[in-house]
């Protein structure tokens, strides 16, 4: 944004009492910006992270074998029955710390920036919320459909992944995009931990200029966008993925 046309905006703006003299400074507006860049990244890569965990604790659910069923069901429900904010503390500040400590006995530094926990800790709580979405499809697949599956020598595997899943996943769809739309907005969970999203960057800025309303309807309008994008990508696939015979 040029000098001259964030002067216009903020001109425009300043008889409705919104105070978005921030964008005539250099730093603060490339601060923010890269906030905005920074919340894009997390979405790009915790939306894959989540449905690759939510894929591999949907076979573990449905593989038959307790020594798999069940630690993936008590995984399930600690994660989805407690908040995000709090596992992401426990992460970052208990998990983290002792790893620290244990490289540092090593002579070695911590990888883990906060940015992987905030990657590591949403991928995996929202990923047991595709999980029990994939779960339910996998088992909504009529049986006559599997019989025929076995019939013609399918494996435990291959059923899964030939079958189950790819029907699975066009069962579970609306209710996948709507994880993945809550996804898009708790990834402001990463601020928590000062990494420098849109809503850490805003909070910097309003901290030193006091306009905190006209920044939060950046936060509103941006994670609108976002949500809208993902919500549009979603109903896409729904339309591409639509099997005939089915939910008409």
């Amino acid at each position: 944004m040029s000098d001259a046309w964030g002067g216009t905006v903020v001109a425009a703006l300043k008889p409705l009492g919104l105070n978005y003299s921030f964008l005539l400074d250099a730093g603060e507006r490339a601060a923010f910006v890269r906030g905005m860049g920074v919340t894009l990244q997390l979405c790009v890569l915790v939306i894959p992270g989540s449905l690759a965990a939510g894929v591999g604790l949907a076979a573990m659910l449905t593989s038959g074998r307790p020594w798999l069923a069940v630690p993936a069901r008590a995984f399930v429900e600690v994660t989805r029955n407690t908040p995000t904010l709090v596992q992401l503390y426990c992460a970052f500040l208990v998990l983290n710390m002792l790893i620290t400590q244990n490289l540092q006995g090593l002579g070695a530094a911590n990888p883990l920036t906060p940015f992987v926990w905030v990657f590591i800790v949403v991928s995996l709580h929202k990923g047991v919320f595709h999980a029990e979405a994939l779960r339910a499809g996998i088992q909504a697949v009529p049986a006559v459909t599997l019989e025929a599956a076995r019939s013609l020598g399918f494996s435990r595997r291959d059923l899964l992944w030939r079958v189950e899943l790819p029907l699975a996943v066009r069962f579970a769809l609306p209710a996948l995009v709507n994880n993945l739309v809550d996804l898009v907005k708790m990834t402001a969970v990463a601020s928590a931990i000062a990494v420098g999203d849109v809503t850490y960057e805003s909070i910097m800025i309003w901290t030193n200029r006091d306009n905190v309303l006209e920044l939060l309807l950046l936060i509103l309008l941006y994670f609108g966008l976002l949500t809208w994008l993902v919500a549009r990508g979603g109903r896409w696939f729904e339309q591409r993925l639509r099997m005939p015979g089915y939910g008409q």
